[in-house]
């Protein structure tokens, strides 16, 4: 009882109902979108950063990349124990949770229930009992092991609701926004608000893999099944709105260092927010089973700062957008009217049949991802 209590107490310095429980503060998660009213943008520019030179290996479409791989951050690393070293504010806050809250709790209890085991063993074997007790009930031990199981799990309840809710918070305005598309098996990416920029990303091969002309894996690209030959590049401290979807089947978008775990799902459009706070390279994989080849969709981002992330767009053609304006893309599901293979489509026809001239024609009703419902502003999967 007495480690029970503990435990109890634990879970109530996660609220900060616990004074002094713990030398550091907790992290706090990102906050909720700011009410109606007041200011919501992300900040789009950094002061004094002198942007990339044209000749930086990070502006580079293929060949060298920029950042280089660490040991230990951004991917795993052998004989390790624990989570990632997180980059963001809600992954800080979900290693506080786990190493303060989480494993203590879920040591004591291990600990205790051992220790009934084992008194239970012994007070009650067959020798220290020759006659066996006929007592079937006790109301005060009943309502102990019924309450307090669910009082310990209310308490540590109420953080973790609060970091579920931070997790799926809306982007704010002037966020950038990056559509990850996964595909059997590979990732494409898309960068609606900044000129439809759109990268495509696999897996670098090792030397003895390669095929002539192709790339092989070096030191300097990360970690074997990591690397890629292109990766994502996000600028620090600017709020990340991330879209997911697939094209065949269910893939997740994993990046462990950004506390990210989303699943790209056909004919729906997931999303979810977060800032890296500290340039680098971080890697990530598919998390969900996707086929023969779901073990070599790798995932590389390199968080740059938003001078060299605007050098970057540049030299890929793109545009930066109004600073601290909201989007005003449409982004469409994959196969839905105004995405990238309708449009394919459309001027393949328009090319074989020729202009129709003084034709009018009705809007399309568009149909919201897999629920079929009609869009009536006809952007679906906005």
């Amino acid at each position: 009882m007495k480690r029970t209590a503990i435990a109890a107490g634990v879970a109530l310095a996660a609220m900060g109902l616990g004074p002094g429980a713990f030398a550091a503060p907790a992290p706090i998660p990102q906050q909720a979108a700011a009410p109606a009213g007041t200011s919501n943008t992300a900040p789009t520019t950094a002061a004094a950063t002198p942007p990339a030179a044209p000749t930086s290996p990070l502006l580079a479409v293929d060949g060298a990349p920029g950042a280089v791989a660490r040991p230990g951050i951004g991917q795993p690393s052998n004989g390790v124990f624990g989570l990632q070293p997180q980059v963001t504010r809600n992954g800080e806050f979900a290693h506080w949770m786990h190493n303060s809250i989480l494993f203590p709790v879920i040591t004591v209890i291990s600990l205790f229930v051992l220790a009934l085991l084992i008194w239970v063993v012994i007070r009650f074997r067959a020798q220290a009992n020759p006659i066996p007790s006929k007592t079937s009930h006790n109301t005060t031990i009943e309502i102990i092991w019924t309450l307090l199981p669910v009082a310990i799990l209310v308490l540590i309840a109420l953080p973790s609701i609060g970091l579920l809710q931070a997790q799926f918070r809306p982007a704010p305005a002037g966020a950038v926004t990056l559509k990850a598309i996964g595909n059997q098996w590979y990732w494409s990416y898309q960068y609606p608000d900044h000129g439809g920029i759109e990268i495509t990303a696999n897996m670098l091969k090792e030397k003895n893999q390669v095929g002539a002309g192709e790339r092989a894996r070096t030191d300097r690209d990360g970690p074997r099944l990591l690397a890629t030959d292109n990766r994502v590049v996000l600028p620090v401290g600017v709020p990340i709105r991330l879209i997911t979807t697939a094209n065949d089947v269910i893939h997740s978008w994993a990046v462990p260092a950004f506390w990210i775990k989303l699943d790209a799902v056909p004919g729906r459009l997931n999303e979810t927010s977060f800032t890296i706070e500290k340039p680098g390279l971080y890697f990530g994989q598919c998390s969900e089973l996707c086929g023969a080849r779901h073990a070599y969709m790798p995932i590389a981002v390199e968080a740059v700062t938003p001078a060299q992330f605007a050098a970057w767009i540049r030299a890929k053609g793109g545009t930066m957008p109004t600073p601290g304006a909201a989007s005003d893309k449409v982004i469409p599901q994959p196969g839905a009217d105004g995405s990238a293979a309708k449009a394919e489509e459309g001027a393949a026809t328009a090319n074989a049949t020729g202009p129709v001239e003084n034709a009018t024609t009705a809007a399309p009703a568009t149909t919201q991802g897999a629920s079929g419902n009609p869009s009536a502003a006809g952007n679906a999967g906005q």
